[in-house]
């Protein structure tokens, strides 16, 4: 699907996932590679590894689910990073209304993580299959653990924290379709390890940074931890592997992600929310043209630029895009810096929690 793809397509994406109240399935093809070559691994990638196994973590262990969270204000958002934060019909509300909109905005948030997070263990378990080098598939290996424990802490959150769950977004159902079925390893790495795990990556640091709930904060935190090696995983094999391509190749590829970020920046509208909400359709234009969405939209690409020109993705289109969506200034960012704090946010959380736990203990 396009970027500027009919209403019929969108349309017919949502009549499909409103029909999948249980399942959704995607038909694929696939080659599946074995590779012989077992100590021939990049020192690089076999370090990840190694980083990826001893990193593993318990999701009803590290996070205190015996904390509890205000379902009607989950996560602890301040009012005014809401997107209809003094607007007309957030003045008009009563606290108990404004109270919905923040647990349907953060419902719907929680619920697209979920559900890229399976779409992550999904590609990721589709990469051991499909990749032609033993040490990438010995990393896939251990995200594919990282996403299940992903998918079940937020399920977990979303259930018995929430109680609210909203179905699969359309757009992010677009791409997860386009890059499920490309049967092309690079495009798995490209579509998830890439682009929707390094947008992923800018939404969960909102909440890291900004929520005041501290479940929701620490969970976020650790996602991150995970993630930020995913996303250098994609990065090592794509550098690698992007050099030896063709110039028509690598043009198809840029297509497809100048496409995808269209659909991603998009995907951050919460039209779902406004229309349960009972709020008129104006409110998803407003919505889309503020100042507000508007920066965060460009904060959801400060990992994605960076990373693509570092795999050497950066031909005309793609600075192009970037460029119209007010982005490119994002392409200097020290994406290794960022994902160096990422882990030490969750290290710095691992310890409060520690200690949290021994003034339990040595309580009389």
């Amino acid at each position: 699907m396009s970027a500027a793809a009919s209403g019929d397509e969108r349309s017919t994406v949502n009549e499909t996932l409103a029909a999948a109240t249980r399942s959704w399935g995607i038909p694929s093809t696939a080659t599946t590679m074995f590779d012989f070559a077992y100590t021939e691994g990049r020192e690089q990638l076999l370090r990840l590894y190694d980083k990826g196994t001893r990193r593993q973590w318990i999701g009803s262990d590290r996070l205190d689910w015996d904390l509890e969270v205000d379902p009607e204000r989950p996560v602890g958002m301040p009012d005014e990073i809401h997107p209809l934060f003094g607007t007309e019909w957030w003045e008009k509300m009563t606290e108990a209304e404004r109270n919905e909109a923040h647990r349907h905005l953060e419902a719907w948030r929680f619920s697209q993580f979920m559900h890229g997070e399976q779409g992550a263990l999904i590609c990721t378990a589709k990469i051991v299959q499909t990749v032609p080098d033993i040490d990438s598939k010995f990393y896939a290996a251990t995200q594919v653990i990282d996403e299940a424990r992903h998918v079940e802490v937020y399920s977990r959150y979303l259930h018995e924290k929430v109680q609210l769950v909203y179905p699969l977004n359309a757009n992010l159902a677009s791409l997860l379709d386009d890059t499920i079925q490309d049967s092309r390893w690079d495009m798995t790495y490209l579509g998830m390890q890439v682009l929707i795990e390094g947008l992923a990556l800018a939404a969960f640091g909102v909440i890291r940074n900004m929520a005041t709930e501290p479940l929701g904060k620490a969970l976020n935190a650790y996602v991150m931890q995970d993630e930020a090696r995913h996303v250098m995983f994609g990065r090592l094999a794509l550098r690698d592997y992007y050099p030896q391509l063709t110039q028509a190749e690598r043009d198809e590829r840029e297509e497809f992600c100048v496409d995808a970020c269209y659909r991603m920046r998009d995907r951050f509208l919460g039209e779902e929310v406004w229309e349960r909400l009972g709020l008129p359709a104006e409110v998803a234009e407003y919505v889309e043209h503020s100042e507000l969405q508007r920066t965060f939209r460009s904060y959801l690409f400060t990992r994605i630029v960076p990373i693509l020109r570092d795999i050497g993705l950066w031909g005309p289109k793609i600075r192009k895009a970037f460029t119209d969506m007010d982005v490119i200034g994002f392409a200097d960012s020290d994406i290794d810096a960022e994902m160096a704090n990422d882990e030490q946010a969750a290290e710095e959380y691992d310890q409060k929690h520690m200690a949290h736990l021994r003034a339990v203990a040595e309580t009389p």
